[in-house]
């Protein structure tokens, strides 16, 4: 009898071991069901059409952990078909969840759509928004975060606790409106207003004297540069866009749109409230935000006047980026160090010099890289790609370096790679606004910055060492910009330009990276929920 009971409890020791052991081969999911549709907001005093989550402006922010799976199934309420993106989020070996038109169908009105993707082996600060119509001038933006994995260790000692800022530009037009100006040939206007967390004050975030707490922040404007900084206060960086940063004290600091920092803020000052500040940078007149760091026990407002921006324009702007760097010390998601990818050594495959300009195709105010302004074929082309449907894209209408003579024409421009590619990528700006760019499905270098115009002598002032890998680059005017990424997930991946108005009317691209091995260790079929549209069905 004692014997089978041995042998009894032997075999159920066994069992639930075999149990825990394929309750862990899968990482944990997180579901979210998003309702999208119009509401009264007035940000700016003034009400208007803005576009909720859930009623809510902004979104509902997305907290993650390094390789949960995210589920979000978005219901589409409003009279127009709608795609969000996931700024920042790889997609490794899934562009058909990335939510832009190159890759998917939009969700119609009245209809919804899943989007099941893996924040796989990321941390750091995110955002997403809407990538159709203009819609991002609406609102439907949010924080996404991902925490590191509680086996990983992290370069700091933990917080008390931690903040999620959204701050950018805002517009008393809604979308519509701003739409109908950009089509009628108008150029974008200056912001009426910046909001944090869509406050244009009294945003409040609270904590204890003496700790130490975690802020990060988000610029999700659509054109304007934000300098954020917080009252009698230190901004320790501590990561950027998915990098762990060294971790250097700034004043303040130059955010970009499209782009995402991370600080730690140690709450020492005398027992009272602060004034936290956003407020646009290169343009007049300056639109300014401001929120209150308020300690706990504090009944003193925070005082007049607000910590002033920087005096140093553009030139300062750019040594300050300079000064970010890589912490080649930290793990990342992965318990191994950053610094164990040498970039600086490997070969580039291929440079691309884009040129961006302003043109008039057709009568119509437009814009253009490498004097293509780019328009969306009614089929995606991951559909066209997938199905080998013809005649929606070619590999050869985009060139790797402008032309000085030819006219910018409409046209579909897909730069076409091979997986593993290591490729430089030359950010020309020739005009007398700063831009900003950003590429989906990869983070890259962010090696050079430089006045004038780019030459391959320029290469001797990169930074091979320890330049930080991120999403989006910003371009000062009359100047470059030098990223170097390695092209290692596959699928078709939206390159474009943060500034909104810019991507509406054509400055946008893709990058086709692609190998002929079908592999599901490459790239993910496409999902059995996927929308097919225009020339794509099912065989």
């Amino acid at each position: 009898m004692m014997r089978h009971a041995v042998f009894l409890n032997y075999i159920i020791c066994i069992v639930v071991a075999c149990l825990r052991v394929i309750i862990r081969a899968e990482d944990p999911y997180i579901f979210y069901t998003w309702t999208v549709n119009y509401g009264r907001i007035s940000p700016l005093g003034v009400p208007q059409q803005g576009i909720l989550i859930n009623g809510q402006f902004p979104g509902p922010t997305i907290e993650a952990v390094t390789n949960d799976n995210v589920i979000v199934n978005v219901i589409n309420k409003m009279d127009e078909p709608f795609l969000i993106t996931w700024n920042g989020i790889k997609q490794r070996k899934s562009s058909w969840q990335d939510g832009v038109l190159g890759t998917n169908c939009p969700i119609a009105p009245n209809s919804n759509w899943t989007y099941k993707f893996q924040v796989k082996d990321q941390i750091g600060t995110f955002s997403y928004f809407p990538s159709t119509s203009l819609h991002r001038a609406s609102g439907a933006f949010g924080g996404f975060n991902i925490a590191q994995r509680s086996i990983i260790s992290t370069p700091y000692l933990t917080p008390a606790g931690e903040f999620t800022l959204l701050i950018g530009d805002w517009y008393k037009l809604d979308h519509k409106a701003i739409r109908k100006k950009l089509d009628s040939g108008f150029s974008l206007p200056l912001p009426d207003g910046v909001l944090i967390n869509g406050l244009p004050k009294s945003a409040t975030f609270t904590g204890e004297k003496g700790k130490t707490y975690k802020f990060r922040v988000s610029n999700v404007g659509i054109s304007s540069t934000l300098n954020f900084r917080i009252q009698g206060h230190k901004l320790k960086l501590i990561e950027v866009e998915g990098t762990h940063t060294l971790q250097q004290l700034y004043d303040s600091m130059d955010i970009h749109v499209g782009q995402s920092a991370t600080f730690l803020v140690t709450l020492q000052a005398t027992l009272k409230d602060y004034f936290i500040v956003a407020s646009s940078r290169f343009v007049k007149p300056i639109r300014t935000a401001s929120g209150i760091l308020h300690y706990t026990g504090s009944k003193t407002s925070a005082s007049m006047p607000l910590p002033a921006a920087p005096s140093g324009q553009h030139h300062w702007s750019m040594l300050q980026a300079r000064t970010i760097r890589m912490n080649l010390t930290a793990n990342a998601a992965r318990p191994n160090p950053q610094g164990s990818f040498r970039y600086g050594t490997i070969p580039v495959a291929r440079t691309l010099i884009l040129s961006k300009s302003e043109a008039k195709i057709a009568g119509k105010r437009r814009y253009a890289v490498n004097g293509i302004s780019y328009v969306n074929p009614t089929t995606p082309l991951k559909l066209a790609d997938w199905f080998n449907i013809s005649g929606v894209f070619d590999l050869n209408t985009f060139k790797d370096k402008p032309s000085a003579t030819s006219p910018a024409v409409f046209g579909t421009s897909v730069v076409g790679t091979t997986l593993h590619d290591f490729v430089e990528i030359i950010f020309q700006n020739n005009e007398k606004t700063i831009q900003s760019w950003h590429l989906d499905g990869s983070s890259f270098f962010a090696v050079g910055w430089g006045s004038g115009k780019w030459t391959p002598d320029m290469r001797k002032r990169y930074n091979l060492n320890d330049a930080v890998d991120r999403h989006t680059v910003q371009v000062y005017p009359a100047s470059w910009s030098a990223i170097l990424v390695s092209l290692d997930n596959k699928g078709m991946w939206n390159l474009r330009s943060a500034i909104w108005s810019r991507r509406y009317l054509g400055q946008e691209l893709y990058i086709r990276v692609w190998n002929n091995e079908h592999s599901l260790y490459t790239e993910f079929d496409i999902p059995e929920n996927a929308l097919l549209c225009g020339k794509a069905k099912r065989p």
